[in-house]
């Protein structure tokens, strides 16, 4: 798949996203206000503001497929690391102003007049429950086919939405049953889970910028192709470092010492090749030559 297919492909991904969530955010504030749920009232600035991220993760995928230039020979795939981020900046900040407010309810429970929310409160939370979980998948499939970090962000914002969803739920519940602070517990439980997921987002971002190895797994399968080759007699040094969503790798091998320069450079061309025909996501492997004592 070229780089530009999979721009298109992610681009429209989180098109269905921003549709997908402008209307689930208009239905949940407006069943909210109705229904006199401040619980659904703070899903559906959740909600809201995946919009906005979803922009980010187009803006981020669009740079981030920008072919190499003189300015960044290696490319952009960084970029979308920084949509990342700025999209956990974006959960943090939703997740405090839910959080703040919840938390003034239940500390002034004493001197609040809770107003009992309407049961199409509750109904709203399990269509959104459904929606929300049917792009969670929806997205994390484009995802990990793209092998996208932005994306995948995106999947797990979906499905903070529909787990802090489960939280209006029952909150709404408890406020019917004659516990009308339970819904500000559970808008404190929705900040919570959205300040988890901005935490997993940003922490996966910054791993990906900071030139992070590959796992064991991925260095042990390189390892093996690299000596199936008759001619590698082993492998003196293997780095690998993630740069965005794709693998650069450094691997020192050793040959025959009385192979000539050509003989050489001929065998560590095949096993460049042979690299990374095998892995897609490596971009580049840079293949060392030591003499075998």
């Amino acid at each position: 798949m070229t780089t530009q297919q999979s721009e298109k492909i992610a681009v429209k991904v989180s098109g269905v996203s921003i549709i997908g969530n402008i209307i689930l955010s208009l239905f949940k504030l407006i069943v909210g206000v109705i229904a006199h749920s401040s619980a659904m009232i703070s899903d559906g600035f959740h909600s809201a503001s995946d919009v906005f991220s979803s922009i980010i993760v187009i803006i981020g995928v669009k740079l981030s497929s920008k072919k190499s230039d003189s300015d960044h020979p290696y490319g952009h795939e960084r970029l979308e690391c920084v949509a990342s981020i700025i999209l956990s900046v974006i959960l943090v900040i939703t997740g405090c102003f839910i959080g703040r407010d919840a938390l003034e309810q239940i500390l002034h429970v004493n001197t609040i007049e809770f107003v009992i929310p309407d049961k199409l409160a509750m109904l709203a939370g399990i269509i959104s429950i459904l929606v929300k979980e049917s792009m969670f998948w929806y997205t994390r499939h484009y995802a990990k086919a793209l092998d996208s970090g932005a994306l995948m962000a995106d999947a797990w914002h979906h499905r903070s939405d529909a787990l802090s969803s489960i939280g209006a739920i029952i909150g709404i519940a408890g406020a019917r049953c004659g516990y009308p602070v339970l819904e500000s517990v559970a808008s404190l439980v929705i900040c919570i889970f959205i300040l988890k997921a901005s935490y997993d987002i940003f922490i996966d971002a910054i791993n990906k910028l900071v030139d992070h190895s590959c796992d064991d797994t991925t260095e042990k399968a390189i390892r093996s192709c690299v000596l199936t080759h008759d001619e590698v007699l082993g492998i003196d040094e293997l780095k690998t470092r993630v740069f965005g969503n794709r693998i650069y790798a450094d691997i020192e091998i050793s040959v025959d010492g009385t192979k000539t320069l050509f003989e050489s450079h001929a065998i560590a061309e095949q096993v460049h090749n042979a690299v990374e025909q095998e892995f897609p996501k490596l971009k580049h492997i840079m293949v060392h030559v030591n003499p075998s004592a």
